[in-house]
């Protein structure tokens, strides 16, 4: 068998059930040591351990109560296998719920800007930026001088 790298590889064919299996072996320098794949030892300080678990604990999903944390997908669908187990009718589904306002993203960021600059105190006039003027130094800096060879000179003059 060759790769798409056109490496030869070793093969194994097995059957099982009605289906001939082809499985990839590989050559010895291809497998990696486990020990390879494990993170370096890092040293960790109780605060660092603390603040962790203190995270953790305000991310803990037993806070979570009410409506919005409820899982209505996994509710109608244990619903709906009860009723095939039983042999019963399966139940109705609810009606959606009628959806907000449909906004019109554009006027929405223009009223917004207009909004933040009348806000501001400025109008509504663009003006074009002038055109930066070079300075001398500017152009003093981007001619660069060959280095001075004047020390090599001086070893050859003597």
């Amino acid at each position: 068998m060759t790769s798409k790298s056109g490496r030869e590889r070793l093969g194994l064919l097995r059957v099982r059930d009605d289906v001939i299996v082809l499985h990839a072996m590989h050559w010895p320098d291809e497998i990696r040591d486990p020990a390879e794949l494990l993170p370096p030892p890092t040293e960790v300080s109780e605060e660092e351990i603390e603040g962790a678990l203190a995270l953790m604990e305000s991310m803990s999903s037993e806070d979570l109560e009410g409506p919005e944390s409820e899982d209505a997908y996994t509710d109608a669908m244990a619903k709906i296998i009860e009723a095939k187990r039983e042999d019963r009718e399966l139940p109705e589904a609810p009606e959606p719920e009628k959806s907000g306002k449909v906004l019109d993203l554009m006027a929405a960021l223009t009223e917004s800007v207009q909004k933040t600059k009348a806000s501001r105190g400025e109008g509504a006039d663009v003006h074009e930026l002038p055109a930066k003027k070079k300075t001398a130094v500017k152009k003093a800096a981007a001619k660069k001088q060959p280095a001075k060879k004047t020390a090599a000179k001086k070893a050859t003059a003597k």
